[in-house]
Protein backbone atom coordinates (compact mmCIF):
# COMPACT_ATOMS: atom_id res chain seq x y z
CA UNK A 1 0.00 0.00 0.00
CA UNK A 2 1.29 3.45 -0.93
CA UNK A 3 1.82 5.42 2.32
CA UNK A 4 -0.29 8.20 0.78
CA UNK A 5 -3.23 5.80 0.94
CA UNK A 6 -2.94 5.45 4.73
CA UNK A 7 -5.18 8.43 5.41
CA UNK A 8 -5.38 8.22 9.22
CA UNK A 9 -1.83 9.57 9.50
CA UNK A 10 -2.58 12.75 7.52
CA UNK A 11 -6.32 13.32 8.08
CA UNK A 12 -7.69 11.93 11.33
CA UNK A 13 -11.16 13.24 10.41
CA UNK A 14 -11.49 11.15 7.24
CA UNK A 15 -14.35 8.76 8.01
CA UNK A 16 -14.90 7.04 4.66
CA UNK A 17 -13.07 6.40 1.40
CA UNK A 18 -13.57 4.44 -1.83
CA UNK A 19 -10.94 1.75 -2.24
CA UNK A 20 -9.89 -1.22 -4.37
CA UNK A 21 -9.08 -4.61 -2.88
CA UNK A 22 -5.36 -5.18 -3.44
CA UNK A 23 -5.02 -8.56 -1.69
CA UNK A 24 -7.11 -11.14 0.18
CA UNK A 25 -5.77 -13.84 2.52
CA UNK A 26 -8.15 -16.59 3.66
CA UNK A 27 -5.51 -18.95 5.06
CA UNK A 28 -6.23 -18.13 8.70
CA UNK A 29 -9.19 -18.10 11.05
CA UNK A 30 -10.31 -14.66 9.85
CA UNK A 31 -10.10 -13.21 6.31
CA UNK A 32 -7.47 -10.51 5.88
CA UNK A 33 -7.88 -7.75 3.30
CA UNK A 34 -5.42 -5.16 2.02
CA UNK A 35 -6.86 -2.12 0.22
CA UNK A 36 -5.15 0.43 -2.00
CA UNK A 37 -6.29 3.14 0.45
CA UNK A 38 -7.94 3.18 3.84
CA UNK A 39 -9.12 5.42 6.68
CA UNK A 40 -8.42 2.73 9.31
CA UNK A 41 -5.72 3.33 11.92
CA UNK A 42 -3.86 0.05 12.52
CA UNK A 43 -3.06 0.43 16.20
CA UNK A 44 0.11 1.44 17.96
CA UNK A 45 -0.24 3.99 20.76
CA UNK A 46 -4.01 3.58 20.64
CA UNK A 47 -6.38 0.70 19.76
CA UNK A 48 -6.94 -0.14 16.11
CA UNK A 49 -10.08 1.07 14.37
CA UNK A 50 -13.20 -0.95 13.67
CA UNK A 51 -15.82 -0.44 10.98
CA UNK A 52 -17.31 -1.78 7.76
CA UNK A 53 -16.52 -2.53 4.14
CA UNK A 54 -19.42 -2.14 1.65
CA UNK A 55 -19.59 -3.39 -1.93
CA UNK A 56 -22.09 -1.17 -3.73
CA UNK A 57 -22.42 -3.51 -6.74
CA UNK A 58 -24.46 -6.02 -4.74
CA UNK A 59 -24.96 -4.43 -1.30
CA UNK A 60 -22.68 -6.91 0.48
CA UNK A 61 -20.95 -5.67 3.63
CA UNK A 62 -18.27 -6.99 5.95
CA UNK A 63 -17.42 -6.06 9.54
CA UNK A 64 -13.81 -5.06 10.15
CA UNK A 65 -13.04 -6.14 13.70
CA UNK A 66 -9.39 -5.04 13.76
CA UNK A 67 -6.61 -3.56 11.65
CA UNK A 68 -2.86 -3.88 11.92
CA UNK A 69 0.37 -3.04 10.14
CA UNK A 70 2.09 -5.83 8.18
CA UNK A 71 5.19 -4.64 6.37
CA UNK A 72 4.15 -1.45 4.63
CA UNK A 73 0.48 -2.41 4.44
CA UNK A 74 -2.53 -1.89 6.69
CA UNK A 75 -4.33 -5.22 6.95
CA UNK A 76 -8.06 -5.32 7.74
CA UNK A 77 -9.23 -8.35 9.74
CA UNK A 78 -12.83 -9.27 8.91
CA UNK A 79 -15.46 -11.10 10.87
CA UNK A 80 -15.77 -14.50 9.12
CA UNK A 81 -18.98 -15.00 7.10
CA UNK A 82 -20.47 -18.04 5.40
CA UNK A 83 -20.32 -16.47 1.93
CA UNK A 84 -16.69 -15.38 2.07
CA UNK A 85 -14.70 -12.14 1.90
CA UNK A 86 -14.58 -9.56 -0.89
CA UNK A 87 -12.57 -10.45 -3.98
CA UNK A 88 -9.37 -9.08 -5.44
CA UNK A 89 -10.00 -5.85 -7.43
CA UNK A 90 -13.45 -5.32 -5.87
CA UNK A 91 -14.33 -1.66 -5.34
CA UNK A 92 -15.53 -1.00 -1.79
CA UNK A 93 -16.60 1.82 0.47
CA UNK A 94 -14.51 1.84 3.66
CA UNK A 95 -16.38 3.20 6.70
CA UNK A 96 -15.02 3.75 10.19
CA UNK A 97 -16.92 3.30 13.41
CA UNK A 98 -16.62 7.07 13.74
CA UNK A 99 -18.04 7.45 17.24
CA UNK A 100 -15.40 5.04 18.55
CA UNK A 101 -12.56 6.69 16.58
CA UNK A 102 -13.52 10.20 17.69
CA UNK A 103 -13.64 9.07 21.31
CA UNK A 104 -10.13 7.65 20.86
CA UNK A 105 -8.93 10.90 19.28
CA UNK A 106 -10.28 12.89 22.23
CA UNK A 107 -8.86 10.43 24.77
CA UNK A 108 -5.44 10.33 23.12
CA UNK A 109 -5.25 14.14 23.06
CA UNK A 110 -6.30 14.28 26.72
CA UNK A 111 -3.49 11.88 27.62
CA UNK A 112 -1.00 14.08 25.76
CA UNK A 113 -2.27 17.07 27.72
CA UNK A 114 -1.73 15.08 30.92
CA UNK A 115 1.81 14.21 29.82
CA UNK A 116 2.49 17.85 28.96
CA UNK A 117 1.33 19.11 32.34
CA UNK A 118 3.19 16.44 34.31
CA UNK A 119 6.40 16.99 32.35
CA UNK A 120 6.25 20.80 32.46
CA UNK A 121 5.28 21.09 36.12
CA UNK A 122 6.97 18.02 37.64
CA UNK A 123 9.60 16.78 35.14
CA UNK A 124 8.26 13.20 35.29
CA UNK A 125 8.92 10.83 32.38
CA UNK A 126 6.32 8.40 31.06
CA UNK A 127 6.94 4.73 31.85
CA UNK A 128 3.78 3.24 30.31
CA UNK A 129 0.23 3.84 29.19
CA UNK A 130 -2.93 2.42 27.72
CA UNK A 131 -6.29 3.69 26.49
CA UNK A 132 -9.76 2.74 25.34
CA UNK A 133 -12.45 5.01 23.91
CA UNK A 134 -13.27 7.52 26.64
CA UNK A 135 -10.59 6.62 29.18
CA UNK A 136 -7.00 5.66 29.74
CA UNK A 137 -4.03 5.68 32.07
CA UNK A 138 -0.46 6.89 32.11
CA UNK A 139 2.40 5.71 34.30
CA UNK A 140 5.00 8.27 35.35
CA UNK A 141 8.37 8.27 37.07
CA UNK A 142 6.99 9.96 40.20
CA UNK A 143 8.58 9.23 43.57
CA UNK A 144 5.61 10.57 45.54
CA UNK A 145 2.03 11.18 44.44
CA UNK A 146 -0.72 12.40 46.78
CA UNK A 147 -4.42 13.04 46.42
CA UNK A 148 -3.86 16.78 46.65
CA UNK A 149 -1.26 16.68 43.88
CA UNK A 150 -3.53 14.57 41.67
CA UNK A 151 -6.35 17.09 42.19
CA UNK A 152 -3.98 19.87 41.19
CA UNK A 153 -2.91 17.96 38.06
CA UNK A 154 -6.55 17.32 37.07
CA UNK A 155 -7.41 21.02 37.44
CA UNK A 156 -4.36 22.09 35.44
CA UNK A 157 -5.07 19.63 32.62
CA UNK A 158 -8.66 20.88 32.38
CA UNK A 159 -7.46 24.48 32.28
CA UNK A 160 -5.08 23.64 29.44
CA UNK A 161 -7.79 21.81 27.50
CA UNK A 162 -10.08 24.83 27.90
CA UNK A 163 -7.39 27.09 26.41
CA UNK A 164 -8.42 26.01 22.88
CA UNK A 165 -4.88 24.97 22.02
CA UNK A 166 -4.25 23.93 18.43
CA UNK A 167 -3.02 20.37 17.89
CA UNK A 168 -0.55 20.06 15.00
CA UNK A 169 0.78 17.01 13.16
CA UNK A 170 4.22 17.17 11.52
CA UNK A 171 6.61 14.67 9.94
CA UNK A 172 10.27 15.55 10.40
CA UNK A 173 13.57 14.02 9.24
CA UNK A 174 14.97 11.88 12.04
CA UNK A 175 17.99 14.12 12.73
CA UNK A 176 15.81 17.24 12.87
CA UNK A 177 13.29 15.55 15.15
CA UNK A 178 15.89 14.29 17.59
CA UNK A 179 17.38 17.78 17.83
CA UNK A 180 14.16 18.85 19.61
CA UNK A 181 14.72 18.72 23.39
CA UNK A 182 12.57 16.19 25.25
CA UNK A 183 10.79 14.95 22.10
CA UNK A 184 10.93 11.40 23.45
CA UNK A 185 8.94 11.61 26.68
CA UNK A 186 9.06 7.90 27.51
CA UNK A 187 11.63 6.47 29.88
CA UNK A 188 12.78 4.13 27.08
CA UNK A 189 13.08 5.32 23.47
CA UNK A 190 10.72 2.99 21.58
CA UNK A 191 11.50 4.32 18.08
CA UNK A 192 13.35 1.78 15.89
CA UNK A 193 16.76 2.84 14.58
CA UNK A 194 15.75 2.37 10.93
CA UNK A 195 12.99 5.00 10.88
CA UNK A 196 14.13 7.95 8.76
CA UNK A 197 11.17 10.23 9.49
CA UNK A 198 9.48 10.96 12.82
CA UNK A 199 5.82 11.95 13.14
CA UNK A 200 5.22 14.47 15.89
CA UNK A 201 2.11 15.71 17.69
CA UNK A 202 2.21 19.20 19.16
CA UNK A 203 -0.33 20.72 21.53
CA UNK A 204 0.79 24.25 20.81
CA UNK A 205 2.20 25.91 23.89
CA UNK A 206 2.00 22.78 26.03
CA UNK A 207 3.38 19.54 24.62
CA UNK A 208 5.45 18.17 21.73
CA UNK A 209 6.08 14.44 21.36
CA UNK A 210 6.85 11.77 18.81
CA UNK A 211 3.57 9.92 18.24
CA UNK A 212 1.81 7.85 15.59
CA UNK A 213 -1.80 8.04 16.71
CA UNK A 214 -4.87 10.12 15.88
CA UNK A 215 -5.83 13.32 17.67
CA UNK A 216 -8.39 16.11 17.57
CA UNK A 217 -7.39 19.40 15.94
CA UNK A 218 -8.01 21.55 19.00
CA UNK A 219 -8.09 20.79 22.73
CA UNK A 220 -11.56 22.32 22.95
CA UNK A 221 -12.87 19.17 21.24
CA UNK A 222 -11.70 17.03 24.16
CA UNK A 223 -13.98 18.75 26.66
CA UNK A 224 -12.85 18.06 30.21
CA UNK A 225 -11.44 15.06 32.06
CA UNK A 226 -11.67 13.63 35.54
CA UNK A 227 -8.98 11.62 37.27
CA UNK A 228 -10.63 8.37 38.33
CA UNK A 229 -7.77 6.97 40.36
CA UNK A 230 -4.07 6.85 41.04
CA UNK A 231 -1.86 4.10 42.41
CA UNK A 232 1.71 3.07 42.97
CA UNK A 233 3.22 0.59 40.50
CA UNK A 234 6.61 0.46 42.20
CA UNK A 235 9.01 2.62 44.15
CA UNK A 236 8.97 5.49 41.65
CA UNK A 237 6.31 4.43 39.13
CA UNK A 238 2.90 5.99 39.71
CA UNK A 239 -0.23 5.46 37.62
CA UNK A 240 -2.87 8.11 36.89
CA UNK A 241 -6.21 7.05 35.40
CA UNK A 242 -8.51 9.48 33.62
CA UNK A 243 -11.76 9.50 31.70
CA UNK A 244 -13.56 11.99 29.51
CA UNK A 245 -16.33 13.73 31.44
CA UNK A 246 -18.55 13.43 28.35
CA UNK A 247 -17.46 10.21 26.58
CA UNK A 248 -20.10 10.51 23.83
Amino acid sequence: MDPAGQLAYTDAYARSVEARVAAVDVSGEAPLVVLDRTVFYPGGGQPADRGMLLRASDGRSWTVRAARKAGGDIVHELEPTSDGPPEHDDFLTVDLDWARRFALMRTHTALHALCGVVWRDHGALVTGGNMEPGGGRMDFEFERLSGDLVDEIEATVNAELANHREVRVNVLPRDEAFAIPDLIRTKINLLPEGISEIRTIEIVGLDLQADGGTHVANTSEVGSIRVTGYESKGRINKRIRLELVDPA
